[in-house]
């Protein structure tokens, strides 16, 4: 298996080398250059399998440069109950007829990122070793990506993190537990800024090629094609774990402001799992549902990105849209350079709406978006405990509001669950009147000293910072 850019660089890369350099050289997303194919055999054989084995046996089919053994030892390394508080990893909890939570969030950051950013640490630790090298990840986070970076990468040999972060635009605790991380390869930066600010800057310093050579820069976020790979592996869970109850269908109802989750969903879909409809489900900050809905992509400016209760979601360029949006064109890289590194940069969007592959995307790709306001995520926090005592996060709430608009009682919907709801405590006392509970390890966590560098929303300071760190 070989990757190429989605812009069209001509260089076909090994998983391993597209697993350090995160961006393609273009500013292109890494992709494989075809989708693997699982057969109704195949599955029937994966439904008994753990989820580390189910995880060796999906990334298998992408990874070709690590030995066979040692690829099935880091999934049995990262599944295990001890990380992830289950044996199961990844269960499914009913809600009502049709309707279940898929749980993501017993990890140790307490969010859906640690289903990824574990598998992510210990892939990067065993090729940094192997290579005798080093790798500076630069990443952004709009919330939970950048402690379960944190937490994944800390002590890790031969790795740096330097996480950006928007500036007072997290809630109390995700920046309590991503700032008091202590490690001296965990680096924290905040910028006076939106999350579209981090993630431009991450995308600058990564266009920066001699710069990024010198400095050997790597990527996390969901731009990461390994990260992102290692999302499919909990569809293909979900999947298995429903169907098992009888359903004529399965679907997903995936909360999104990047679109790095669902698109995750799309992977496993063109890998032959039979989804039925991926459910876009956005708050406020609705470009996703914009897009599906019309297919106009019409990137918001700083001004424009609102501020909400469910802040890991005020996102106004999804990044990893590209990806889909290549598959949608055919793959076509010179069509898709021109989309984004043409119209979006130099108008702030494209229009698709007149394109026959538009018109054919709901059918043929299966997805469907709706959005939800704060009045809908309150409410919905606030039914979800009354009926099933079940306490949800606003982000999953989302969740929940866009899949009961195209739930059916003969097929199962799956709402990927987001975070465990002490994350916005806010939120969750303006609906139940009550905080929700503390983990036992977290107790005293806002008290905790911090460790955290500001800086302005610019690219060159940025890379001042490390440069300093990585030369001192």
């Amino acid at each position: 298996m070989q990757y190429v850019s989605t812009r069209g660089h001509s260089g076909r890369k090994q998983f391993c080398e597209a697993l350090l350099e995160g961006l393609a050289p273009d500013g292109g997303l890494y992709v494989p250059e075809t989708y693997p194919r699982v057969d109704h055999a195949t599955l029937d054989a994966w439904r008994t399998l753990s989820y580390a084995n189910l995880a060796f046996e999906i990334l298998s089919l992408y990874v070709g440069d690590i030995p066979s053994a040692d690829l099935k030892a880091i999934c049995a390394k990262t599944y295990t109950p001890e990380i992830f508080g289950k044996p199961d990893i990844a269960p499914l909890r009913k809600l009502e007829r049709g309707l279940y939570l898929q749980e993501l969030s017993n990890g140790p950051t307490l969010a859906f990122k640690d289903m990824a950013m574990q598998l992510l640490g210990n892939l990067l630790e065993y090729e940094l070793t192997r290579r005798q090298e080093n790798l500076n990840i630069l990443g952004a986070t709009s919330g939970d990506t950048g402690s379960a970076a944190g937490y994944a990468m800390r002590g890790k040999k031969g790795v740096r993190v330097f996480m950006l972060s928007p500036r007072g635009r997290m809630s109390a605790f995700q920046q309590a537990q991503m700032f008091s991380l202590q490690d001296h390869n965990i680096h924290n930066i905040a910028i006076d800024g939106v999350f579209d600010d981090c993630q431009d800057i991450v995308k600058r310093v990564a266009n920066d090629l001699e710069f990024k050579q010198q400095y050997k820069i790597g990527a996390v976020n969901s731009i990461n094609w390994a990260r992102l790979l290692a999302q499919v592996v909990y569809y293909f869970s979900g999947y298995l774990q429903a169907f098992e109850r009888g359903p004529a269908g399965v679907s997903f109802a995936v909360p999104s402001g990047n679109f790095g989750n669902i698109c995750a969903g799309h992977v496993a879909r063109m890998m032959g799992l039979p989804i039925s409809r991926l459910v876009v489900a956005t708050n406020e900050n609705d470009v996703l549902d914009e897009f599906f809905r019309t297919g106009v992509y019409r990137a918001r400016s700083r001004a424009d990105t609102l501020e909400t209760s469910s802040p890991s979601m005020d996102i106004s360029k999804a990044s990893n849209l590209e990806r889909f949006v290549f598959d949608l064109v055919g793959r076509d890289a010179g069509r898709t350079k021109a989309l984004f590194d043409g119209q979006l940069r130099e108008r702030g969007g494209f229009d698709l709406s007149g394109d026959p592959r538009f018109a054919e995307a709901a059918a043929r790709f299966g997805f469907r978006s709706g959005k939800s306001s704060h009045a809908d995520r309150v409410a919905a926090i606030r039914d979800t405990w009354e009926r099933y005592h079940t306490v949800i996060d606003p982000h999953t709430a989302d969740g929940v509001t866009v899949a009961r608009t195209h739930a059916s009682a003969e097929e199962a919907m799956i709402v990927l669950e987001t975070a465990l709801p002490i994350k916005f405590a806010a939120t969750i006392k303006e609906a139940l009147g009550r905080e929700p509970d503390l983990p036992e390890r977290y107790k005293g966590l806002e008290e905790l000293p911090r460790r955290v560098r500001v800086l302005p929303p610019d690219a060159r300071a940025v890379k001042d910072y490390i440069a300093e760190i990585v030369t001192s």
